[in-house]
C-alpha cells in the first residue's frame, strides 16, 4: 500500500511477519498507478491511497469532488496490466443530515 502521508493510528514498529509477501508485479503496478495519480492535475493534491492485489487496484481515501473520483479510476484503469478497479474513494465536504 502506498500512502504519501502517515495515518494517525499507524504503528511503524508493528509485527508484519504474518502478512503475505506482495507480488512483485503488484508492487510495480502500484507504483505506476501512484505515479500517474501524482502527475495528473485533477488527482495530484487529493488524499488517495493506492494498493494492488492480484492486478486489482484498490483506491481509498478522500477526494474533493466526483470528477476527481472518476479521473482517479480512469487513470488507474489505463495502466497496462490492471485487471479491475475497486474505487472506494469518498467525497469530502459537509455531511448531510438525515431526516
Amino acid at each position: 500500500m502506498y500512502m504519501p502521508w502517515p495515518l494517525p493510528d499507524e504503528n511503524w514498529f508493528a509485527d508484519t511477519s504474518h502478512q503475505p509477501e506482495p507480488d512483485h508485479e503488484d508492487l510495480r503496478l502500484e507504483a505506476l498507478v501512484a505515479q500517474r495519480l501524482s502527475i495528473d492535475w485533477t488527482t495530484r493534491r487529493q488524499q488517495i491511497t493506492v494498493s494492488v492485489q492480484n492486478r486489482v487496484v484498490i483506491l481509498a481515501g478522500v477526494v474533493s469532488d466526483a470528477n476527481a473520483r472518476q479521473v482517479a479510476a480512469d487513470l488507474a484503469y489505463d495502466v497496462p496490466g490492471i485487471f479491475d478497479i475497486c474505487n472506494t474513494l469518498r467525497l469530502s465536504g459537509p455531511r448531510r443530515s438525515r431526516r
